[in-house]
This record gives structure tokens, C-alpha cells and sequence, in this order.
């Protein structure tokens, strides 16, 4: 349905909203395993209306997060700092709370707990209210696992690793 969507888009010539259906699409394609075809759509987004910035940031997050799948965290990571300065220069508070979390998350499952506390704690902080909201929550469940002292690792999807008896000898 969003192809057909995508496709009508483009038949008739219609460009306003092309960008967000795209990313959309390029969404679906990767939850449906089709990394390679998700990650040029997802570039397609980007290109198909330049001008269009409002969900630009949403789309680079969700690539970014097709980056972390692919293991490719350097990339992962420049798609969720543009991310985060496109939906500040926007003011899209709500885009760069979610590229936060998402860069956060990756920086703690690389060690680096300090940057990604602190600027987890500066956009969460920033929000007066909505706090009952799904990315808030997930927000401030991250920040307390990033400040818990005995949090042990967190993992890029956001769960700690499944545990294994060791043995000793």
C-alpha cells in the first residue's frame, strides 16, 4: 500500500509529502529484511524533495538505525548527529528527542555513558510536559539505565545481554 502510495506520488507528479511517504516505505522494506533496497530508498527520501525538511531528521535517525542492523555504527552515528542539528535548526524538539535516544543508545553500547547521558539529559530536561508519552518514558528509562552505577551494558537494542552461567575453573 505505501509503494502504491509512492508510486501514485510520483505518476501524478505530486511533490509535496513525496519525502515523508518515501521514508515510510524505505521504513517497511527494512523491518521486511530488505536491507539493500531500504537503504536506497531511504536515500531517495533524502534526494527526492530537498526542500522538504520537516521529517528530514526522522529519516536520517531511521537510517541511522539501519546503519546500527548493519553494523555500521560510524555511519549510524553521522546519520544521528545530523539528525539531531537538522531537527534543532527545525525546532522538531519531538525528532530530536528521538535521535538522541538513538544516538545515545549507541554511544553507551560504546562506552561512551558521558556524552550520551548528557545530552539525553539536556533534551529530556527540555520537555515541561507530554512526560507520559512513549518516547519520554523511553527517554528517561535510558538516562536512569545510563546513570544507574550497576547497569552493567547496554546493548544497541536497548536490553541487556541475555544472561549465560560462566563457568569457573
Amino acid at each position: 500500500m505505501i509503494r502504491q502510495t509512492v508510486d501514485s506520488y510520483f505518476g501524478n507528479g505530486q511533490r509535496h509529502g513525496i519525502s515523508v511517504w518515501v521514508t515510510y516505505l524505505a521504513d517497511a522494506l527494512q523491518l521486511a529484511g530488505q536491507t539493500a533496497e531500504a537503504l536506497a530508498t531511504f536515500q531517495r527520501a533524502l534526494e527526492v524533495h530537498p526542500d522538504e525538511i520537516a521529517c528530514r531528521p526522522e529519516t536520517y535517525r531511521l537510517r541511522g538505525e539501519l546503519h546500527v542492523r548493519m553494523g555500521q555504527p560510524h555511519l549510524a552515528e553521522a546519520d544521528f548527529r545530523e539528525a539531531i542539528a537538522l531537527a534543532s535548526r527545525i525546532g522538531a524538539k519531538a525528532w530530536q528527542l528521538r535521535a538522541t535516544i538513538s544516538l545515545a543508545r549507541l554511544l553507551t553500547a560504546q562506552g561512551g555513558r558521558e556524552e550520551a547521558r548528557t545530552m539525553l539529559a539536556e533534551i529530556y530536561g527540555s520537555f515541561t510536559e507530554g512526560l507520559d508519552t512513549a518516547d519520554l518514558k523511553e527517554a528517561k528509562a535510558l538516562l536512569n539505565k545510563i546513570e544507574s552505577v550497576n547497569s552493567g551494558p547496554i546493548h544497541l537494542n536497548g536490553e541487556p545481554p541475555s544472561s549465560r552461567p560462566r563457568s569457573i575453573t
